[in-house]
C-alpha cells in the first residue's frame, strides 16, 4: 500500500504492517525533508505484535529502489543493545559476573590504575576509556576486516586508552563495548559472534539480522550529504574503497562494515529490531523463548548512571533531559546511516527507525504522535 499524495522529495511510504495514525505520513515527509533523508524504514511494535512498519523514500537513488520494511541497514552502535543483552544472558547463566575486574576475563584490560574497570561499568560507560573517532574503523564488505582482539590491543596500549577514572561519570566510548565483546567471548568460550547469534539473534526470532548482510537482502546505500568540493577529502578520510560515486547532493558509499562487531557491527532490518524490542517489552521473552531472566531485563533499563552526553544503564541511554521515567534508547550513527531505537516501557511500546542519512535529523515530532496514538 503507499500513501497518497504529491512528495517531490520521493517520500511516499510503502506500508508493509498496519496504518498510519493520523499525522504520521506528514510527520515522516517534514522529518526527511528537513533532515535531507534519502531514505527510512520506521517500525512501531508493543509487547504482542509489530503495530506499524513502512518505508520511506529510496534505499538506493541510483537504482530508485524504494526503502521498505525489509530494507537492511547498518545498525552502528544500536548494536550496542545486543551487545548489553548477551553480556547480561552470560550472567544469568552464571559465566559472567558484573563485579568482576574486566582484566579477570581479558588480561590486558586490568588498567593502569586502582580500582580496575569492571565489567559493569565497561557496559555503563563508566570504564574511563576514551573515544576516538571511528571515522575509518571501517572496511569494505569484500574485504576482510581486523581482528577485533588486536584492534582492542592496539587501542588500550595507547597512553591515553584510560582517560577518566573508572567509576566515575559516564562517557559513551566505541572502545569501551569492543572491550565488552572481548570479555563475552572469553566467557563464552567462543567467538563473540556466534554467541550473539545462538543467545540473542536466534531465540529472539531476528533471522534478518547478522553482522553481514543475509542473501538476498536489499541494502540501504548509505549517503554523506555534502558538496562536490568536499569529495577528495571525504575520500581521504574513509578507507580505501568504501567511497562510491556522487548522486546529486550526494556521496554514496559502497558497502562496508563496521571493524568492531561488538560496538557497531549489526546488519539487518526494522523488523528485526522490533521483534527486539518487543523482546524487552516482555523483560526479556518472546513467543514463548526466554532470552533473558526478567531480572536482568528490567536491570538494564535503570538509567542511573549520569554522563555527557546521555545518561546510562546497562546498554540503554537517556538525553538528560525532565523525561525521566518515560523512556530509553539508543542511537546507532555513522558515515552514511543514523538510526534511532527507543523503549517506552510504561506504555509498552518501542519505536525504531533506520536511515540512510550521516545527519542527525529530528525525530522527536515523529515520536510524540506514534508514543500518543491509540493503536487498534
Amino acid at each position: 500500500m503507499d500513501i497518497d499524495g504529491d512528495d517531490p522529495d520521493g517520500a511516499a511510504g510503502t506500508i508493509a504492517v498496519g496504518t498510519p495514525p493520523r499525522g504520521v505520513p506528514a510527520a515522516v515527509t517534514s522529518m526527511m525533508r528537513r533532515g535531507t533523508i534519502p531514505g527510512l524504514s520506521l517500525a512501531v511494535a508493543d509487547r504482542d505484535r509489530v503495530l506499524f512498519a513502512a518505508g520511506y523514500g529510496l534505499a538506493d537513488r541510483a537504482t530508485h529502489t524504494a526503502a521498505t520494511a525489509s530494507t537492511s541497514y547498518l545498525w552502528f552502535s544500536m548494536s550496542k543493545i545486543v551487545t548489553a543483552t548477551a553480556a547480561l544472558r552470560l550472567v544469568d547463566e552464571g559465566r559472567l559476573d558484573l563485579n568482576a575486574p574486566a582484566g579477570d576475563y581479558v588480561a590486558y584490560l586490568r588498567g593502569p590504575g586502582t580500582p580496575a574497570p569492571s565489567v559493569g561499568q565497561l557496559l555503563s560507560h563508566t570504564a574511563g576509556f576514551g573515544n576516538p573517532l571511528p571515522l575509518r574503523w571501517v572496511h569494505p564488505a569484500d574485504a576482510e576486516g581486523p581482528d577485533p582482539g588486536a584492534l582492542l590491543r592496539r587501542l588500550v596500549g595507547r597512553r591515553t586508552a584510560y582517560r577518566y577514572p573508572a567509576g566515575h561519570a559516564a562517557r559513551y566510548s566505541n572502545v569501551s563495548y569492543l572491550a565488552a565483546g572481548q570479555v563475552i567471548e572469553s566467557a563464552a568460550g567462543m567467538a563473540f559472534e556466534d554467541y550473539v547469534r545462538t543467545s540473542v539473534l536466534r531465540p529472539a526470532g531476528m533471522d534478518h539480522t547478522a553482522f553481514r548482510y543475509p542473501d538476498g537482502a536489499v541494502r540501504a546505500t548509505g549517503y554523506v550529504k555534502a558538496p562536490r568540493i568536499a569529495d577528495p577529502l571525504l575520500r581521504a578520510l574513509l578507507p580505501r574503497g568504501v567511497a562510491g560515486g556522487r548522486h546529486g547532493p550526494y556521496l554514496s558509499l559502497n558497502p562496508f562494515y563496521v571493524d568492531g562487531p561488538a560496538y557497531g557491527g549489526l546488519v539487518g532490518d526494522v523488523l528485526d529490531a522490533a521483534r527486539f524490542l518487543r523482546m524487552h517489552l516482555r523483560d526479556g521473552e518472546i513467543d514463548g523463548v526466554r532470552v533473558l531472566s526478567p531480572g536482568s531485563a528490567r536491570r538494564m533499563r535503570i538509567i542511573d548512571q549520569p554522563g555527557k552526553p546521555f545518561d546510562h544503564g546497562t546498554g540503554w541511554f537517556r538525553r538528560p533531559a525532565g523525561t525521566a521515567g518515560q523512556w530509553v534508547e539508543h542511537f546507532g550513527a555513522g558515515a552514511g546511516f543514523w538510526n534511532v531505537m527507543r523503549l517506552y516501557p510504561e506504555r509498552g511500546l518501542g519505536i525504531v527507525v533506520m536511515s540512510n542519512s550521516t545527519r542527525m535529523y529530528d525525530f522527536e515530532p515523529l515520536f510524540a504522535i506514534l508514543a500518543a496514538a491509540s493503536w487498534p
